[in-house]
């Protein structure tokens, strides 16, 4: 689904729309700098904090106040803060210095510096244990408002705020509505919410 909305892929057959247009119109360039990727395992290089959350971003929409203001919605900013060179901090091979939570905070300051329309969060929080979940979960609330955020996720409790829920299975949509509603069907979502508790 991911490959599909940043246009890696075309669909075989159907039509995926934003906005009611097919996703086919959109010119790729424009449609991909409209969207922000935080997944699963992120992607951090050999640089220092700052270098990595404005990574990809042209020069001159770099500015501190800016980067300050994505790594405080991301819940990075203190700990930032708290390092000797603060965001000249080097994060070392693939971010090899930060704690897991650390890493996807980062990322998630990414994504929300580019300030974008679309916000798709593939199982951003499937790999973190429980204490880095809330922190990460808090970060992820604040990026997520005044944008479009498509969430895919396991874990369901990560879901239950949406404003719309899509249970889907081998490619195939089962069903569809807010977390009460999904419950009140008592179909495969309210199944797979009973084992997790």
């Amino acid at each position: 689904m991911i490959q599909l909305l940043e246009r890696f892929y075309d669909p075989f057959s159907g039509i995926l729309s934003i906005d009611g247009v097919d996703i086919r119109r959109y010119n790729i360039r424009h449609l991909r700098k409209s969207i922000s990727l935080v997944g699963q395992e992120p992607t951090l290089f050999a640089l220092s904090i700052k270098e990595n959350i404005t990574y990809g971003l042209d020069k001159n929409d770099i500015n501190e106040d800016k980067i300050k203001l994505a790594a405080k919605l991301a819940n990075i900013h203190d700990f930032i803060e708290s390092l000797p060179q603060k965001y000249d901090t080097p994060v070392g091979s693939r971010g090899a210095q930060l704690s897991g939570g650390q890493k996807q905070r980062i990322a998630i300051a990414r994504a929300i510096i580019r300030d974008p329309k679309i916000l798709l969060l593939d199982e951003a929080t499937s790999a973190l244990d429980t204490e880095s979940e809330k922190v990460v979960q808090q970060a992820l609330e604040a990026a997520r408002t005044g944008r479009t955020c498509l969430v895919i996720a396991h874990r369901l409790s990560t879901v239950q705020s949406a404003d719309l829920i899509i249970v889907m299975r081998e490619g195939q949509v089962l069903e569809m509505g807010t977390h009460l509603q999904l419950l009140q069907n008592g179909g495969l979502y309210y199944k797979l919410v009973q084992r997790q508790k």
